[in-house]
């Protein structure tokens, strides 16, 4: 018997999940619940199970082990104490809320409950992040350069800044949790950012590109910079540079560096999948070690977010416990 699997929220990312669970045994999709209620129908046409158009009554109606909250950021907090109540182990796209203390009683709950979760922080599950954390064991980084840059995502609500927590917030996040994965934790934030350039989108007024300085306990400092205003293109990458090691982890590929030799490792694994695999998999052996980003963790990667967007509101440093 397999791991029974209920959605709230089938739009956006939650289609790529949806795309990928049947190919995992384990995976067993029963139901799917959306506001907009034919999106959660095509869902359950797509993938089979039943469609509802609130996730409440999913919830008292279906026979579920683990629920994915796939939610734009201003919808997250209430769903997952609902799941959470019924015992549920929880999946949660990123970011998990636009304020930590939603965030931490998530994850309070989370404990108190004894369940399982996971946060879709899928850079984590590549492949070669995984080498460059190898590479890094034992090191003293000096130095993280990293930044996502590109165009404007195309959902309304992601420039509305009280709906997505900016482009810091949804999208970079992926850039500074990498960072902690790989340097540890952050005690202190400085930000600035600008705006005006993209007026003639209705309702925009997130950052059009921000730069933000770090300080990790450990001492060591990075510097991430977004954009959402490089309708050209640009990329994104995160370096980490300690004495005779350079790694860089660049749309999914990885390059170390060293004083005689630059070697290159081509991305070879969908960090997608494998986090649906590896959350499944502790599911059934209840071995909560497999998972790589867990809720109570990533709580920290969202505060950093949150402090660098609080610290460009402010114009000052903000220290974080």
């Amino acid at each position: 018997m397999g791991v029974r699997i209920g959605f709230i929220g089938t739009g956006g990312i939650a289609g790529m999940h949806l795309g990928l669970l049947p190919e995992i045994e384990r995976a067993e999709l029963v139901a799917y619940a959306d506001i907009q209620v034919e999106r959660a129908q095509a869902a359950a046409d797509r993938c089979g199970g039943r469609a509802y158009g609130d996730y409440r009554e999913m919830l008292d109606r279906e026979e579920l082990d683990a629920v994915y909250v796939c939610l734009p950021p201003f919808a997250h907090g209430d769903p997952e104490m609902a799941v959470l109540e019924q015992g549920l182990h929880l999946f949660v796209e990123k970011p998990q809320a636009l304020d930590v203390d939603t965030a931490r009683d998530i994850a309070a709950k989370v404990e108190e409950c004894g369940v399982l979760s996971c946060v879709g922080y899928n850079w984590r599950y590549l492949d070669t992040t995984e080498k460059a954390r190898d590479l890094l064991s034992g090191v003293r980084p000096a130095l993280a350069i990293g930044y996502w840059i590109g165009n404007t995502p195309g959902s309304p609500w992601w420039r509305v800044k009280s709906k997505s927590g900016g482009q810091i917030v949804e999208q970079t996040t992926h850039v500074y949790d990498c960072a902690r994965y790989l340097m540890g934790d952050v005690v202190s934030v400085y930000a600035a950012g600008t705006k005006g350039r993209m007026l003639d989108l209705p309702n925009y007024d997130v950052e059009d590109a921000s730069t933000v300085s770090l300080v990790f306990e450990s001492g060591a400092v990075a510097t991430i910079l977004s954009s959402c205003v490089a309708e050209q293109g640009y990329g994104t990458a995160l370096e980490v540079i300690a004495r005779g090691l350079t790694v860089k982890i660049a749309g999914g590929n990885l390059e170390v560096v060293r004083e005689e030799e630059t070697v290159r490792y081509p991305g070879r694994n969908n960090p997608y999948q494998l986090e649906n695999e590896l959350f499944l998999q502790a599911i059934e052996e209840e071995n909560p070690s497999l998972i790589r980003s867990a809720y109570g963790d990533v709580v920290n990667s969202l505060a950093v977010t949150l402090a660098a967007n609080e610290s460009m509101e402010s114009g000052e440093v903000v220290q974080l416990a």
